[in-house]
C-alpha cells in the first residue's frame, strides 16, 4: 500500500464518506427532537439521536483506521531498514490445531509446511489433534509418524485452541512458536527467514502477517474482503499503537513471551486475549502486510456463520475481561489510544449487530408515530414546498448514505461494487446470530451448548435446513412485511417502504443458508 497522491485522495475521500455519514446522522436527530410532539415522540428522538452518536464514534474510529493505515509502510520499512542479520537460526516450532477436519487438506498443508526455507535440525512441526473420530485420528497419527511431526491428541477438548497450544507448551521446547490454521496453504516458504529477524529487539513478543483466503466463488470471494478490510486498514494502524492484534495463525510468537504471560489464554478467541496481554505486560508487537499463506475459502454461509457467532462470542468475553483486568496485576498503563482501539475491537461486531438491531427496532416506532416522516405520501414526494418535507428527504438521503458507504469503500478499494453491496447484505443476514452470541456470552452459557447456537450444516438447497437455521430472522421479516403493508394501507408510503426494506435485509439470512448452503 504505497503512499501515493491517489492514495491519499481515496483515504481523504473515506474520512468523508464516514464524517458525513455520522453528520447525518445526528441531523437527522436533531430534525426528530425538533419535530416531537409527546413524551412518546421525544423518547424516541432520544434513542434515535443516542444511536446516532455512538454510531458516530464508531465512524470516527473507522476513519482515523483508514487515514492512519496509509503510514503504516513507511514505518515497517524503517524498522525493515534497520534489522540486522540473524547470527544464528534460533530453533521454532510450528504448531498446527486441528479437530475433525478433513484429513487430506491437513495432510496437504502439514506437507507444505515442511518445505519451508529454514534449516530442518532447527524446526520441529506439531500436529495439535483435538479430533473425537477415530478414523481421523488413526489416518493423522499414522501420517505424523511417518513424516517426523510430533503427534498430540487430548481426549478433551478444555480450552479449545489456546488449551490445545497450552498442552504442546508442556513438551515442546523451541524459543519460537509458528501457528497456522489446518487449512492454509503456505504460499512463500521464506516465512521464519522474514519474520525472525525481527526478533533482534527483544521486546517483540510476535510477529503478525497478512491472513487472506484463497479464490473461489463471488460469496467466499466477498468474505475474503470483509476479512481484508481489518487487515488492509484496522490492523496496520493498530500496529502503529502497539495494538496489532494476533490473529491466531500466520504468525510467530517468542516462546518466553509465552511463558511470562502465563500460556495461551484459555477462551474461544484466544488470539485477542493473548494480544492484549502481550500489550499491558510491556511487549511490543509487530504487522506485516504480506500475505504467506492461503485459507481455504469460506463457501458456505453456515461457515460464516459459525465464525461470525465464535467471533462475537468471544469478543464479548474479552470486553468483561478488558475492563475487569486493564487496570489489574501492575501491569502496562494503557494509552487513550490503545483503549479505544481495544474497546472498539470488543465492541466491533457487538455494536455493528446491535445498532443496526435496534436502529430497526426505532424504524418501526418512527413510522407509526406522530413524526412528520411517517406521514409522507408519493404525492408528497412529488409536489411540496414544505421545509419538514426537505428535511425528511434529508433523513431518507441518511438512509441511502448508510447504505452506499460500504458500496463505494469497496469499489475505491478493491473495485468492486457487487461485493460491496453483498458484504452491506450480509452485516444485515448475520445480525441475528451475533446477536444470539453476545447474549451467551453475557449469560455465560457454552459457546456451543445452547439451542441457538447450533447450525445447521446440511449441504445443498435445502428449504428446511434453511428455515430452520434462520426462524428468528424470518419472524422478524415477516413482522417487518406485515407493518411495512399496514403503513402503505394507510397512505404512509415512505414509512411502509422503509420497513418493508428492512423485512427484505432482514429475510436475507434464510436467502444466503438456502443459496449457499
Amino acid at each position: 500500500m504505497e503512499r501515493t497522491a491517489g492514495n491519499n485522495r481515496i483515504g481523504f475521500l473515506s474520512i468523508v464518506l464516514f464524517s458525513v455519514l455520522t453528520a447525518m446522522g445526528v441531523i437527522f436527530s436533531v430534525y426528530l427532537l425538533y419535530n416531537a410532539v409527546s413524551l412518546y415522540t421525544y423518547a424516541i428522538a432520544i434513542a434515535f439521536l443516542c444511536l446516532s452518536i455512538i454510531s458516530g464514534v464508531f465512524n470516527i474510529a473507522t476513519a482515523y483506521w483508514y487515514y492512519r493505515s496509509y503510514f503504516y509502510n513507511e514505518y515497517i520499512d524503517r524498522i525493515t531498514k534497520a534489522l540486522k542479520p540473524m547470527r544464528r537460526f534460533p530453533t521454532v516450532a510450528i504448531a498446527v490445531p486441528t479437530f475433525n477436519e478433513n484429513p487430506d487438506i491437513v495432510i496437504k498443508n502439514l506437507t507444505a509446511l515442511k518445505t519451508m526455507n529454514y534449516p530442518a535440525s532447527k524446526v520441529r512441526y506439531y500436529l495439535l489433534d483435538d479430533s473425537t473420530e477415530a478414523q481421523i485420528r488413526e489416518r493423522l497419527e499414522s501420517f505424523s509418524r511417518k513424516n517426523g511431526i510430533v503427534y498430540l491428541h487430548r481426549s478433551d477438548r478444555k480450552g479449545y485452541k489456546a488449551g490445545a497450544l497450552n498442552g504442546m507448551l508442556k513438551v515442546s521446547k523451541e524459543e519460537f512458536v509458528a501457528i497456522f490454521d489446518y487449512d492454509e496453504t503456505l504460499t512463500d516458504r521464506n516465512f521464519l527467514l522474514d519474520s525472525l529477524p525481527y526478533f533482534g529487539d527483544k521486546s517483540v513478543s510476535y510477529i503478525q502477517t497478512e491472513k487472506r483466503y484463497a479464490k473461489g466463488t463471488l460469496f467466499s470471494d466477498t468474505v475474503d474482503l470483509f476479512d481484508a478490510f481489518f487487515f488492509k486498514f484496522i490492523q496496520p494502524a493498530r500496529a502503529l499503537n502497539n495494538t496489532a492484534i494476533f490473529a491466531g495463525s500466520c504468525g510467530i510468537i517468542r516462546r518466553s513471551a509465552i511463558d511470562a504471560i502465563g500460556g495461551f489464554p484459555e477462551y474461544i478467541i484466544e488470539d485477542t486475549f493473548f494480544s492484549f496481554e502481550s500489550d499491558i505486560n510491556k511487549y511490543k508487537s509487530l504487522y506485516l502486510p504480506k500475505v504467506y499463506a492461503l485459507g481455504k475459502p469460506i463457501k458456505t454461509f453456515s461457515e460464516l456463520a459459525k465464525q461470525q457467532w465464535r467471533y462475537n462470542y468471544g469478543d464479548t468475553q474479552f470486553l468483561k475481561y478488558f475492563f475487569m483486568s486493564k487496570r489489574g496485576r501492575g501491569t502496562k498503563p494503557l494509552s487513550p489510544l490503545s483503549q479505544l482501539d481495544y474497546m472498539t475491537h470488543g465492541f466491533g461486531l457487538n455494536y455493528l449487530s446491535t445498532i443496526l438491531l435496534f436502529f430497526t427496532i426505532i424504524s418501526v416506532f418512527i413510522v407509526f408515530s406522530a413524526f412528520p416522516i411517517a406521514h409522507i405520501t408519493l404525492q408528497h414526494l412529488l409536489v411540496t414546498n414544505n421545509i419538514n418535507i426537505y428535511l425528511e428527504l434529508f433523513g431518507i438521503a441518511a438512509l441511502l448514505s448508510f447504505i452506499l458507504t460500504p458500496v463505494i469503500l469497496t469499489k475505491l478499494y478493491f473495485n468492486s461494487m457487487k461485493k460491496g453491496a453483498m458484504i452491506f447484505i450480509v452485516n444485515f443476514a448475520l445480525v441475528m446470530v451475533r446477536a444470539k452470541a453476545a447474549v451467551s456470552a453475557l449469560l455465560g452459557l457454552s459457546p456451543g451448548g445452547t439451542r441457538w447456537a447450533r447450525i445447521s450444516t446440511r449441504r445443498g438447497r435445502s428449504l428446511a435446513a434453511a428455515a430452520k437455521s434462520s426462524m428468528m430472522e424470518i419472524a422478524l421479516a415477516l413482522f417487518l412485511f406485515v407493518l411495512g403493508a399496514v403503513a402503505l394501507f394507510i397512505d404512509n408510503f415512505s414509512g411502509g417502504m422503509w420497513l418493508l426494506w428492512y423485512g427484505f435485509l432482514y429475510s436475507s439470512t434464510f436467502f444466503f443458508f438456502y443459496r449457499y448452503g
